[in-house]
C-alpha cells in the first residue's frame, strides 16, 4: 500500500471549491466567460490562416491560369515530371517545420502577444511576395510559400499556448480545442472559394485569367490584417507576466480576465497557482541545465536545443519520444495531406475531368472534415485514446484499400464506368470522415498529455516537429507517387495506416484519465513525476499556497512557512506509521 499525501486530500477539497465558485464547464460557461471566450476565438484566426492556407492551394493547383502560369512547376502534361510540383506544395511544410522551431523562443522571449503579431507579419509578407509573381515570376511562389509557411508554423504552436493561459480553467479545454475547429474551417472555407474564383474569366485555358489564382491567395491578406491589427489590443497572457516579474500587471489582467476583484479569492487562487507553476519551470532549468538559469534571450534560444535533447538520455523518456515522435508519422501518412493539398488531381484521375466537378467535391472535403471533428472533442475523454485512434485507422486503411482495388479494375475506362468513379469518390469523403473524429484531434492529444510537467514543452516540440517534416515528405512524394504507382499509392498509404492502427493498440498506453504519476508508471520512469510533484509542493508551501487551500478546507489561518513545512512532514511521517501498521 502506499500512504496517502494528506495534501492530496486538501487540494482536492479545493478543487471541488473552486470549481463550485467557477461553476459547471460547458456551453454555459463559455457564455459566463465570454470576454475570454471572444479573444480567444479571435487569436483562432491563425488557426483559420493556417487551414485556409493548407486547403487553398488544392484548389490552385487545378487551375489551367496556375498551370499556365507556373509551366513545369505545374505541368499540363500528368506524364511530366511531377517532382518540382511537390516542392511547390510542400516548401510550405519545409516553412512551417522552421517555424515551429522558433516559435517557443519567439513566445518565450516577445510574450504570446507580440509572438503572434511577429507570426502573422511573417505570413503577410510571404503572401504579399506571392502575389508579386504574376510579375517577377513563378520562382517568386515557392519564396513566398516558404516565408507563408514560417508564418503558419509558428501561429499553429503560439495560439493555443495563449488561449490555454488567458482561459479560466473550466473552459480551458474547449477554447484550445477551438484552434483546431479553425483550422478545419479554414480547409473548408478555402476549398469553395476555390469553387468560386475558379470561374473568373472561364473555366479553360485561355480564357481563365490569373485573377482566379490571385484572388484566393490575396484573400488571406484581410483576416491576417484583422488579426494583426486586433492582437495589439488583446492582453498578455498573466503566466508570461508572472513569469518575467511583471506580477501587479498579471493580477490586474487576470481579475480583468475573469471579470472580478483583484482580491477575489477565485482571482488569488489562479495567479498563485501560476506563480507555482513559473517558479516550478525555473528551477527545474536550474537543476537540469543550471547553465541556463539566468533568463537571457540566448539562454532561451538554447534551452529548447538542450532540452530536447536531454530527453533521449534515458530508456523511458525514449519510449516516450517514440510515441510522440512515432504517432504524428502515422498521423501525416495516413494521407491526409497527401488529400487535403492534392484532391482535385486525385479526383480527376478518378475518373472526374470536369475540373468544376473536382472542386466541387472537394469541398465536400472540407465540410466534412468540420463536422466530424466536433464529435472527438465532446467523447475523447469518455471513450479513450487508443480505441478511437485504432477504429480510425482501420477506417481510414480500409478505405485506401478499396480505392485502390477500383482504380486498378478502372483506371483506363472512367469514361465508361462513371459509377466506379464517384464510389472512389464517396470513399475519399469517407476516409475524410474517419480522421476528422480520430487521427486529427486525438493524435495530438496523446502527444500533449504524456510528458511530465517539466518536460512537456520540449516533448510536444518532438511531436510538432515530426508532423510537420512527415507532412513536408508526403506533400514532396505524392505526385510522384500518384504519377508512376498510380493505385498503389493508396495501397502504401493503406498499408502504412493499418501499421499505424497496430502501432497505437500495441505500444501506446491508453492514457484516459491518468495522472502524470500513473503516466511515470506506464512509461517505466517512476519517480520523475514524484520529484515534480515534491518540487512543486516546497513551492506552493512557500508562496502560501498550501496556506491559502489549508484555508478554504476549513483549516487554521496562514501559518509560517517554516511550520508549514514541519507540520507536512509530521502528518507524512504519522501517516507513513499508519499505512506499516496497516500493512502488518
Amino acid at each position: 500500500m502506499v500512504a496517502v499525501d494528506s495534501s492530496a486530500v486538501i487540494y482536492d477539497a479545493a478543487l471541488k471549491h473552486r470549481q463550485r465558485l467557477m461553476g459547471a464547464s460547458g456551453p454555459r460557461a463559455l457564455v459566463k466567460n465570454f470576454k475570454v471566450f471572444s479573444i480567444a476565438a479571435f487569436a483562432c484566426i491563425g488557426g483559420v490562416l493556417y487551414g485556409y492556407n493548407q486547403g487553398m492551394f488544392s484548389g490552385v493547383l487545378a487551375m489551367p491560369a496556375f498551370k499556365a502560369h507556373m509551366g513545369e512547376y505545374d505541368p499540363f502534361d500528368d506524364n511530366a515530371s511531377q517532382t518540382k510540383k511537390g516542392w511547390l506544395t510542400a516548401i510550405l511544410e519545409l516553412g512551417a517545420w522552421i517555424g515551429t522551431l522558433l516559435s517557443g523562443f519567439i513566445a518565450e522571449a516577445l510574450s504570446r502577444k507580440y509572438g503572434v503579431l511577429v507570426a502573422v507579419s511573417v505570413f503577410m509578407l510571404g503572401v504579399v511576395i506571392q502575389a508579386t509573381a504574376i510579375s517577377a515570376g513563378p520562382n517568386v511562389i515557392l519564396a513566398g510559400r516558404f516565408i507563408t509557411g514560417m508564418g503558419v508554423g509558428s501561429l499553429a504552436m503560439i495560439v493555443p499556448i495563449y488561449n490555454s493561459e488567458v482561459a479560466p480553467p473550466e473552459v480551458r479545454g474547449a477554447l484550445v480545442g477551438l484552434q483546431q475547429l479553425a483550422i478545419t474551417f479554414g480547409i473548408m472555407i478555402s476549398f469553395w472559394i476555390d469553387y468560386g474564383t475558379n470561374f473568373i474569366g472561364g473555366t479553360s485555358l485561355g480564357e481563365q485569367t490569373d485573377a482566379a489564382w490571385l484572388v484566393p491567395i490575396c484573400l488571406q491578406l484581410f483576416p491576417a490584417i484583422i488579426l494583426l491589427v486586433g492582437m495589439i489590443f488583446m492582453p498578455f497572457s498573466p503566466r508570461w507576466l508572472v513569469h518575467h516579474g511583471r506580477e501587479a500587471e498579471a493580477r490586474k489582467n487576470l481579475a480583468d480576465l475573469r471579470g472580478l476583484p483583484q482580491d477575489h479569492e477565485l482571482v488569488e487562487l489562479e495567479f498563485l497557482e501560476i506563480k507555482a507553476q513559473s517558479l516550478f519551470e525555473k528551477r527545474s532549468v536550474a537543476e537540469h541545465f543550471p547553465h541556463l538559469r539566468e533568463q537571457t534571450a540566448w539562454n532561451v534560444f538554447k534551452l529548447q536545443f538542450v532540452a530536447i535533447g536531454s530527453l533521449f538520455k534515458t530508456k523511458a523518456m525514449f519510449r516516450r519520444v517514440v510515441v510522440a515522435s512515432v504517432t504524428m508519422f502515422f498521423q501525416q501518412w495516413t494521407g491526409i495531406n497527401a488529400v487535403l493539398y492534392y484532391a482535385p488531381s486525385i479526383f480527376k484521375q478518378l475518373g472526374l475531368d470536369d475540373n468544376k466537378t473536382g472542386l466541387l467535391a472537394t469541398g465536400v472535403v472540407g465540410i466534412v472534415m468540420f463536422v466530424f471533428t466536433i464529435p472527438a472533442v465532446l467523447w475523447i475523454d469518455r471513450v479513450g485514446r487508443k480505441p478511437i485512434l485504432t477504429i480510425g485507422a482501420i477506417g481510414m486503411a480500409s478505405c485506401h484499400f478499396v480505392i485502390a482495388v477500383i482504380v486498378a479494375k478502372n483506371a483506363t475506362q472512367w469514361a465508361t464506368q462513371a459509377a466506379a468513379g464517384w464510389a472512389a469518390v464517396v470513399m475519399v469523403w469517407l476516409f475524410v470522415i474517419h480522421f476528422g473524429y480520430s487521427w486529427g484531434p486525438c493524435a495530438w492529444i496523446i502527444v500533449a498529455e504524456i510528458w511530465p510537467l517539466s518536460s512537456r514543452p520540449y516533448g510536444v516540440s518532438i511531436g510538432a516537429s515530426s508532423n510537420w517534416m512527415n507532412n513536408f515528405i508526403v506533400g514532396q512524394v505524392t505526385p510522384d507517387m500518384l504519377q508512376s504507382i498510380g493505385y498503389g499509392t493508396y495501397v502504401l498509404f493503406g498499408i502504412l495506416t493499418t501499421i499505424g492502427a497496430g502501432f497505437i493498440w500495441f505500444f501506446v498506453p491508453e492514457t484516459k484519465r491518468l495522472t502524470l504519476e500513473e503516466m511515470d508508471i506506464i512509461f517505466g520512469s517512476e519517480g520523475t513525476a514524484q520529484a515534480d510533484f515534491e518540487r512543486m509542493e516546497e513551492i506552493n508551501l512557500e508562496i502560501g499556497l498550501t496556506a491559502m487551500l489549508r484555508d478554504m478546507n476549513g483549516g487554521s489561518s496562514h501559518p509560517d512557512v517554516g511550520d508549514e513545512k514541519q507540520a507536512a512532514q509530521t502528518e507524512k511521517i504519522g501517516e507513513h506509521t499508519e499505512t506499516v501498521s496497516a500493512e502488518r
